[in-house]
């Protein structure tokens, strides 16, 4: 289900991003539309992503989801819309790859957060995913591939 976890440093990133918050079954109607809005600012301010779309949960998601859904950026945007400038955080976290479809992100997300406690590490409150492989890469859910990152306290 997913790749043997690993510890990792991870640098600082800017990002343009666009602020969600929605009860968990509107997640997937939710995304798709704040995606397709920070590339139109992207688009329109003549910046390219720097990297694959990512979604940034502040604390773990409960039965409503508070995130910022954006791309990894080389400049900072200007806010226009929904779509501000952020950043990823300089962390050490836990990282793996789940493969598959997004409905089993929540088991996977479980078999990392197991690993974490029985590695006897502390995480963090906030984490972030990033879509490597996503719906617009392949229809195949099969091939999707998400990078799941947990910090991890100091």
């Amino acid at each position: 289900m997913i790749d043997p976890p690993r510890i990792v440093q991870t640098a600082a990133l800017q990002t343009a991003v666009v602020r969600v918050v929605v009860p968990r079954a509107e997640i997937a109607s939710a995304m798709g539309p704040a995606i397709a809005e920070v590339l139109s600012v992207l688009a329109a301010q003549n910046i390219a992503p720097a990297g694959p779309c990512f979604s940034l949960h502040a604390k773990r998601p409960t039965d409503v989801f508070d995130f910022e859904v954006g791309f990894p950026v080389a400049r900072a945007i200007e806010p226009a819309g929904r779509a501000i400038p952020s950043r990823l955080p300089a962390a050490k976290v836990v990282r793996t790859t789940y493969r598959g479809a997004y409905e089993g992100l929540g088991d996977a997300w479980g078999a990392l957060c197991a690993w974490i406690a029985a590695e006897g590490l502390i995480a963090q409150d906030g984490l972030w995913e990033s879509y490597s492989v996503a719906p617009d890469s392949s229809p195949n859910p099969a091939d999707w591939r998400t990078e799941l990152n947990r910090p991890l306290a100091a």
